[in-house]
């Protein structure tokens, strides 16, 4: 009987670690679809920072000199009129109207990000750069950069993101934001639950700390493999020290949440392991055991 009984428990030990393991990575990729990509400010807030990286500035300035250089006619001279802006646009990514316009940039590709994803058409997400190009425009002709006065600023759509199936993305992405709230508070429950129910609370909460730890560990293995294959399947032209800046930048709410949960299971397994062994060992070594009887001290 007994035999069965702890076959039992081990078996109900496995399941809460193998729920745990799922849920806790799903609950925190669903809050973090939820909190940070659906919602803009918090998206702008991330992505500001980044004005300040060397890769990304760098990586902005080369593809703003280019697009535009493409965008006005300098005859004989466009070599020199190229060079000439790749150094204005080097210069400007230094100051605070690029903060500026890095931030407008952000919430506009927040903007088509999420449009498309609420019932867009199509494979791919634009975005329309006109206010950003004005004020590059603006910024550059007060510096007295040739030429810069024969740019149009007209609609400039930049595709952002190219997908060869949207619509999967669109239902993926709305489960998640469906799921931000609800799934972390479900896993709770059904811990709390089984706690409560559990006959041997101490060796459930050396389980759920176990798949807890499990959890954050699948958790930051799952952002790095993302991470290795999101760098290797971008396209030639594409900097990959930039896009691997971005990457972290939005995925930091993950990776410390793996290392947060990653701990907070260690800690709750070992507690619970110790709590059953060490207090027992102690008053072993205070009243050490003869004939089955605790000796009297006079």
């Amino acid at each position: 009987m007994r035999t069965r009984a702890t076959a039992v428990r081990a078996v109900w030990s496995a399941v809460v670690i193998a729920l745990l393991a799922v849920l806790v990575p799903l609950g925190a990729v669903a809050v973090w679809a939820d909190r940070v990509l659906g919602d803009e400010e918090e998206y702008v807030v991330v992505m500001a920072p980044l004005a300040d990286d060397g890769a990304v500035r760098g990586a902005v300035a080369r593809g703003a000199a280019s697009a535009l250089a493409r965008q006005i006619d300098a005859g004989p001279v466009e070599a020199g009129a190229e060079r000439l802006l790749g150094e204005a646009t080097s210069s400007f990514v230094g100051t605070e109207a690029f903060r500026t316009a890095w931030n407008a940039a952000n919430r506009a590709a927040h903007t088509a990000f999420t449009d498309a994803l609420d019932g867009g058409t199509g494979d791919t997400v634009t975005v329309d750069l006109a206010p950003v190009v004005a004020e590059v425009k603006a910024d550059l002709t007060a510096d007295g950069v040739p030429f810069v006065d024969r740019i149009p600023v007209a609609r400039t759509a930049v595709t952002v993101m190219e997908y060869e199936n949207l619509g999967t993305l669109r239902k993926g992405f709305h489960v998640l934001q469906d799921a931000g709230v609800r799934l972390p508070a479900v896993t709770l429950l059904l811990l709390g639950a089984a706690v409560v129910l559990a006959r041997r609370r101490r060796a459930l909460l050396v389980a759920a700390g176990t798949g807890l730890a499990a959890g954050g560990l699948l958790l930051a293995g799952a952002v790095s493999v993302c991470r290795r294959l999101t760098l290797d399947d971008l396209p030639a032209d594409v900097d990959r020290a930039a896009a691997g800046v971005v990457y972290d930048a939005l995925t930091a709410f993950l990776r410390t949440g793996a290392w947060v949960v990653l701990g907070a299971g260690l800690v709750l397994a070992l507690g619970a392991w110790l709590s059953g062994r060490l207090p027992s060992r102690e008053r072993g070594r205070i009243f050490p055991r003869v004939s089955g009887r605790v000796p009297h001290t006079p």
